[in-house]
């Protein structure tokens, strides 16, 4: 076991020198030459936009949309609205100040609800030999993830030169071609690389809200390598199945999709791909030692409270920055945050004070937590109404899984990763499709004008399947790679210790 440990240590700088030489190799690649002139065109006068399109991009601005449409004035050879050869508009490719700052904000927002918002939220709830360790995942995710995103993530999810449903493209390695300028597929007035910045905060939080559910009981190694390979299998993949150009289940963006589904923040990419495979970890890991015997109460309620305050204010980036400008969409999904995270913690609390006769500060977090990720998927689509409904529903479901079905079975999901996250974005992405309407997103008539209100649920639930279905096989698959490998679970004299001081030789508290 320690021979294979140092050889895993003894390749990681390997493999990642390689990357890094591979991205020199690309930056050195010469760009393609420009196409030479004809002699029929050569001094030819490039065609002008005129006063009405140049004024039609400004407004492209305002309303958030595409400023190149209004140049679309000529058919292509399939008889789609195309652009002439070299008419072009001074707003075209370029990014608009204010969308850009809402997205460097909300990038901002979405890493603060990892580091430090679910480091103190999970930290709190564990014993207190612990907390070092589930911070030191957090940061062990922060770097992993973003070199993967940087290497390969980005261009598999965003990418689309292998023209697939399932992967996206190889064009983006290395960030190869991410600059400033916009990525017109999807945020005309985002710089490509705020974009792709936005989105490896997604990338980076999925994988770390799988600790939740086998904290106290997992060797890091084990836990890094396992995170590493489950981006690849199970992450990369489903993101772009959802939220790529030419994804499978991205019935806004992809008129062709297979499954015409919507997912607006993360229900089925980052709550239920994480609460499902959390919860076939957690079960292959086995309990910790002394669980049903020995108090595991949380050490800190007060770290709790405030990581999930923490949650809550970088929320807002999570859900309003997915409408990728601010923008009235934007709005309607800060508004429906509010509203969900709100209504749960107090439904929660009232359920709590009906069936134990308290209402508890880990029961108004827990509430609070759960609203906002059955809002997720849904907050760009729903009316208030439809938000405080779902505030309920956050409220009720999860709890009876957190209480009930959890002692019921006799897994211990630590954190109540599964009974909050996968439970509660399953039913987001199913509620999403009995309440998104038109008259809060105008794009669901795009692709989706004849299922909006009528059979879109059909859409959710095979969404939730195919979700489902990747997240648990992939990790049972994986989790028993890493067993081989590296193992998974410390010896029973590490894991009564603490990992504070097996995995990292320190101590959260030293009094």
């Amino acid at each position: 076991m320690k021979l294979t440990r140092k050889a895993a240590l003894l390749f990681a700088p390997a493999i990642l020198s390689w990357a890094l030489l591979g991205s020199a190799l690309h930056a050195q690649e010469p760009a393609a030459p420009a196409p030479q002139a004809s002699a029929a065109t050569t001094g030819a006068e490039k065609p002008k936009p005129t006063l009405e399109q140049r004024v039609a991009g400004l407004e492209a601005y305002l309303k958030n949309t595409d400023p190149a449409e209004s140049l679309k004035t000529v058919k292509n050879t399939v008889g789609d609205p195309a652009i002439p050869a070299g008419l072009t508009s001074p707003s075209v490719g370029i990014p608009g100040p204010g969308h850009n700052a809402w997205m460097m904000t909300s990038s901002a927002l979405v890493l603060f609800m990892t580091l430090p918002g679910l480091a103190l939220f999970y930290g709190g709830l564990v014993r207190k030999k612990n907390v070092l360790s589930v911070c030191a995942q957090c940061l062990g995710c922060t770097g992993l993830v973003a070199v993967l995103w940087w290497a390969f993530g980005y261009s598999l999810v965003f990418g689309k030169s292998f023209d697939s449903s399932f992967l996206g493209g190889s064009e983006y390695f290395f960030f190869r071609g991410v600059t400033s300028a916009p990525n017109l597929d999807y945020a005309p007035w985002v710089s490509h690389n705020v974009f792709a910045c936005y989105q490896l905060m997604f990338a980076i939080i999925t994988p770390a809200l799988i600790v939740g559910a086998i904290a106290e009981r997992m060797k890091y190694i084990s836990i890094m390598l396992f995170i590493a390979l489950w981006m690849f299998v199970v992450y990369f993949p489903m993101a772009h199945m959802v939220w790529g150009i030419t994804g499978l289940m991205n019935g806004i963006k992809n008129p062709h999709a297979g499954i015409k589904a919507l997912d607006f923040a993360g229900g089925t990419v980052v709550h239920m791909t994480s609460g499902w495979s959390a919860l076939i970890l957690c079960m292959i890991l086995g309990k910790r030692l002394g669980f049903g015997k020995e108090k595991m109460a949380p050490h800190n309620m007060v770290l709790v409270m405030v990581g999930a305050g923490m949650l809550w204010v970088g929320w807002y980036g999570f859900n309003a920055g997915s409408a990728l400008g601010a923008d009235g969409i934007a709005a309607s999904a800060f508004t429906s945050t509010t509203l969900a995270a709100a209504s749960a913690g107090f439904f929660w609390a009232i359920i709590e004070l009906i069936h134990k006769g308290h209402a508890s500060i880990l029961g108004f977090c827990s509430g609070i937590v759960a609203g906002l990720v059955v809002v997720t998927p849904a907050s760009g689509f729903v009316t208030p109404s439809g938000a405080i409904l779902i505030g309920f529903f956050a409220a009720l479901i999860p709890y009876i899984f957190v209480v009930f079905v959890k002692n019921a079975i006799g897994y211990d999901d630590a954190l109540d990763t599964f009974g909050v996250h996968a439970v509660g974005g399953t039913i987001g992405s199913i509620l999403t499709g009995f309440l998104a309407t038109t008259d809060v997103n105008p794009d669901l008539a795009t692709n989706l004008k004849d299922i909006v209100g009528k059979t879109l649920f059909l859409q959710q639930f095979k969404a939730v399947a195919v979700t489902l279905a990747i997240a648990v096989v992939g990790s049972f698959i994986l989790a028993y790679v890493v067993r081989v490998v590296v193992g998974m679970r410390p010896s029973p004299e590490s894991e009564t210790t603490g990992l504070d001081l097996t995995d990292h030789q320190e101590e959260g508290y030293i009094i």
